[in-house]
């Protein structure tokens, strides 16, 4: 399987000027960058779903029409959040993709920080979650923890992916990779942040066991602040689901 996670800025670009105008041409550069990937599951942050900048339109929707795969989006902002309720950002937020049928999504708030969504899609053998952590470090830190706890109910092997905003460098995801036993698919701790000059590594995709990582790679391409990361797996499947995948499948 091929994942793919991308903090598209709302498909701004890369210049700051651009942040309030239209996005709807980027937004064709992005799409077509993702067509060329042919990805199984994509993780995308900072999704504009309906803002002026887009007309209306949701780009989430967008891209899963243009690649053919069902999709999953939600607002960063929990419910009861009076960010909700302001013009534009009102329509920022998360977004999976997913050539395969969505069996479960759940929309996770943590309680601290501005950005609280933590986006959990459940497939037939693997669960991802996406989330994009606080810049803040005291409200990142708690966010982390709410996340560990979190993860120990997962059933199946999962990825953890998203913009983590790690600004204390590799020693702060270090200490979460050390308490959750998950594994970092960037070995090479390659860095994603800005893009024309990547310095920071920011974006993580995160594993469990049961997980084997075939390939991961950062595309350098200047659609957003971020480059993107791709990485291809394979989930290790017991005999006994893998028949009855096959005879599920063939009826």
């Amino acid at each position: 399987m091929r994942f793919v996670l991308y903090n598209i800025r709302y498909g701004t670009g890369i210049r700051t000027h651009n942040f309030m105008r239209s996005s709807i041409k980027n937004l064709e550069r992005i799409t077509s960058f993702l067509n060329e990937q042919k990805p199984d599951i994509v993780g995308l942050i900072e999704v504009d779903q309906g803002s002026y900048r887009m007309g209306g339109k949701n780009q989430a929707e967008l891209l899963a029409e243009s690649l053919g795969h069902y999709h999953s989006y939600s607002t960063k902002y929990e419910e009861s959040s009076l960010w909700r309720n302001v013009p534009v950002l009102s329509h920022q937020g998360n977004a999976f993709l997913a050539r395969d049928r969505i069996r479960n999504e759940t929309f996770h708030f943590f309680k601290q920080g501005m950005k609280r969504l933590v986006m959990e899609l459940e497939l037939e053998h693997v669960v991802v979650y996406l989330v994009h952590l606080a810049v803040g470090a005291r409200a990142r830190h708690h966010q982390l923890g709410s996340l560990y706890t979190l993860l120990q109910k997962a059933q199946k092997p999962y990825i953890v992916a998203g913009d983590f905003n790690m600004l204390w460098g590799e020693r702060e995801i270090d200490l979460f990779l050390a308490a959750s036993g998950l594994q970092n698919a960037n070995e090479q701790h390659l860095p994603t942040y800005p893009c024309h000059k990547p310095n920071r590594h920011l974006d993580f995709i995160l594993y469990s066991k049961g997980i084997n990582i075939r390939d991961f790679r950062v595309p350098r391409v200047r659609f957003s602040d971020h480059l993107p990361l791709v990485m291809d797996f394979d989930v290790e499947v017991e005999e006994e689901k893998r028949e009855e995948a096959r005879i599920m499948a063939e009826a």
